[in-house]
């Protein structure tokens, strides 16, 4: 099934950084909203298993722009390898998606 529009998921290792990326991203018109929600993870990382407070990044966008906001993620994120997950947005209200529409590029 085709979609059009998407919620791509980060995390940062604080509520700072969680701050700047989500103003980074909004700046650059990739994602019309960045819900941060504090977190805590439970994870496998060079063969230990370890677990952290973070900060979970929810940001809605239009498909097209996930290339564009995963290379901006990567750009400004302190992690080796951050988390950059896109999920679908299959169906959505349609005020909703065109105020998304509108937000980004």
């Amino acid at each position: 099934m085709e979609h059009n529009y998407s919620v791509v998921i980060t995390t940062t290792s604080n509520q700072e950084q969680a701050e700047v990326l989500a103003r980074s991203i909004l700046g650059a018109r990739l994602a019309a909203c960045i819900q941060v929600q504090p977190i805590k993870s439970f994870y496998t990382w060079k063969g230990d298993q370890c677990c952290e407070a973070e900060c979970l990044l929810l940001i809605k966008t239009k498909h097209d722009l996930y290339g564009q906001l995963a290379e901006h993620i990567r750009a400004n994120h302190s992690y080796e390898t951050p988390e950059i997950i896109e999920l679908p947005i299959v169906q959505g209200s349609q005020p909703y998606l065109t105020w998304i529409d509108d937000s980004t590029l």
